[in-house]
């Protein structure tokens, strides 16, 4: 008998780019130019019509312009590198001949989504919000969220090299949509880590940075640099992490000359402070994993990195098996060395139900995963509970699974919360996706929330519905 699980060696591969019919004549030298990349990037449906060509049927467009119209949180935004790992391998050239392919490719299902990828039943959850884990509530200074005691979340910056359909921070980061009316960040970017700083070196309590946005790709390296260096002369800050997606969607901008060169002056003044730096990049899929996102964890380690570690998020439709888990932490681990830390679950933003997963999936894919991998590579399954933080998908407190709420506690008070005598005792709930339950699980969400509107209306039908049959 098999195991559940086979291990086979997948060495990795740059699939070709050419397979495009708007890139069949770039040449090598462009594509791993990290300017070439972002002024190719793909920003409206009129770019990817046109790199797509007659490849995708007409009906993929207008699906696309539906979601973007109608549902998307998160505006277009994807580098050449990000689509070129989807649909490695060409269906044919034909018309219409990627179409289905592209509809169920895992990384375009986030990456570009279209209406019908979507649910219609419940395409939000009733206690869904733009803000799902409140860090703006948690601001101390503009872009820093104080959520833990001892760590800070700095947002630099709210772009990044890409947008992602699920992000968290949907309701800060990137462009509006005609769905979501951005927030933004006010203060000039000097003024902003002026008081990032001062508020650190005023809170000795507060150990480890997490540097982030937006992703740090998009702050110019001199700035960056410059933050950075300003965190190090901050003798209680021991611990800081860079986050970026761009190391896998974009790694052209972490192999140039002076971003490499930067890294190693960080890197070394870090050393010699006894600071721990990192990176954390996002990987959600093995088709992601590339031999360039390799060679940009390996420039970035050889410059003195501590560690490039992987935060990917849980989703239905992109990497919710034991096998594309594993897939993913092989290539990860085996093949670039980027260690595969977390995945999160999904967080309750609108318009995100169909990417979300019961917490009962989490933890039986928890379980699966378990054995495989070397335990210091074997990733943690998360739950980031609003008001508690990352807990680890088996450390609920509680879990009613047929209304889908689990309910989780805490060991410490966010920065909001310093005078609530309720806060460790507590039980924050979170819940599950209302399509996954089971019937009478839905029924109790219908008929708790559906919208008073759809109420008024089934009442309207069922009364017209009975003066028929009189």
């Amino acid at each position: 008998m098999e195991q559940p699980y086979i291990y086979r060696r997948a060495e990795l591969a740059e699939p070709d780019w050419r397979r495009f019919p708007g890139w069949r004549d770039v040449t090598t030298e462009e594509w791993e130019s990290a300017q070439w990349q972002r002024v190719n990037c793909v920003k409206n449906i009129k770019q990817l019509h046109a790199l797509l060509g007659e490849l995708v049927d007409e009906s993929f467009y207008k699906d696309l312009a539906d979601d973007q119209e109608h549902l998307a949180t998160m505006s277009m935004l994807v580098p050449p590198q990000m689509l070129n790992t989807m649909v490695v391998e060409s269906p044919g050239d034909t018309p219409g001949a990627w179409t289905e392919a592209f509809y169920a490719d895992p990384v375009r299902r986030y990456m570009i989504p279209v209406a019908s990828d979507r649910r219609r039943d419940w395409p939000s959850h009733p206690y869904a919000t733009r803000d799902s884990l409140h860090e703006h509530d948690m601001w101390v200074a503009e872009g820093l969220t104080h959520r833990y005691p001892t760590k800070v979340l700095a947002e630099l910056l709210s772009t990044c090299p890409q947008y992602c359909g699920h992000c968290t921070r949907m309701d800060l980061v990137g462009n509006s949509t005609p769905t979501v009316d951005k927030l933004k960040l006010t203060l000039k970017p000097k003024d902003r880590y002026d008081a990032m700083i001062d508020y650190l070196q005023a809170h000795p309590g507060v150990r480890d940075v997490v540097v982030s946005g937006g992703d740090v790709a998009n702050v110019p390296w001199k700035n960056l640099e410059s933050f950075l260096t300003r965190l190090l002369d901050i003798d209680t800050v021991r611990d800081i992490r860079l986050a970026t997606k761009a190391l896998a969607a974009l790694p052209q901008h972490w192999l140039q000359d002076d971003v490499v060169e930067g890294l190693g002056r960080v890197a070394q003044t870090a050393r010699a402070r006894g600071v721990n730096l990192a990176i954390h990049t996002h990987v959600n899929h093995a088709q992601s994993v590339t031999p360039l996102v390799a060679r940009a964890a390996r420039a970035a380690l050889d410059a003195g990195v501590r560690d490039v570690r992987n935060q990917g998020v849980l989703m239905r439709g992109v990497n919710d098996s034991t096998k594309a888990l594993l897939d993913l932490c092989f290539a990860l681990q085996g093949e670039a060395n980027i260690l595969p830390y977390y995945f999160y679950m999904c967080d309750m933003i609108p318009n995100a139900e169909h990417w979300r997963t019961s917490l009962a999936t989490a933890q039986a894919l928890q379980t699966s995963i378990m054995g495989y991998l070397p335990g210091y590579a074997t990733p943690r399954i998360v739950c980031d509970v609003p008001f508690v933080g990352k807990r680890w998908v088996h450390q609920v407190s509680r879990y009613d699974a047929e209304r889908g709420v689990s309910y989780w506690t805490k060991n410490y008070r966010t920065s909001i919360e310093m005078a609530d005598p309720e806060a460790l005792i507590r039980e924050y709930p979170y819940y599950d996706p209302i399509d996954t339950l089971p019937e009478a699980g839905q029924a109790h969400w219908r008929a708790e929330h559906i919208p008073a509107q759809v109420a008024s209306e089934a009442r309207e039908a069922a009364a017209l519905s009975r003066a028929a049959s009189l």
